[in-house]
């Protein structure tokens, strides 16, 4: 078995917002298609959504988001198997909705083991894999 090399934050933020950006692209036409306000509770909430779909779908279907895929890294279980649609929700969750708390969570407590709160809940890690 290959060893499993944890990502960095550094790529994890990258691809993270690779995502964002390609969402928000969908997420404008959204927006000026039912005429939401971007900067209403509505339009946040619906940015919110979509990421959590795009990334439930994508990183429960095979562990990566485009962002991700860009980077050689993916979502795995603790032992670099794949995981279920149940686990990317979860974990998806946390960086779509809650991501300040997620973040400050891991920044305080999870550190070392490069696992965000929702990582942990949802017994996933992103690991870099081979090129």
């Amino acid at each position: 078995m290959d060893e499993i090399v944890l990502s960095s934050w550094e790529n994890r933020f990258w691809a993270w917002l690779i995502d964002v950006l390609l969402m928000s692209l969908l997420w404008r036409g959204v927006l000026t298609f039912l005429e939401i306000d971007a900067f209403s509770l509505s339009g946040a909430l619906l940015l919110a959504s979509l990421l959590f779909i795009y990334w439930t779908a994508l990183e429960g279907y095979r562990g990566q988001s485009l962002g991700k895929m860009f980077f050689y890294i993916a979502v795995t279980g603790p032992l670099g198997e794949g995981i279920r649609f149940r686990d990317a929700a979860v974990e998806s969750f946390g960086k779509a909705f809650l991501l300040p708390f997620d973040c400050l969570a891991c920044w305080f407590v999870f550190r070392e083991s490069r696992q965000r709160l929702f990582n942990r809940i949802s017994n996933t890690i992103v690991i870099k894999q081979m090129e």
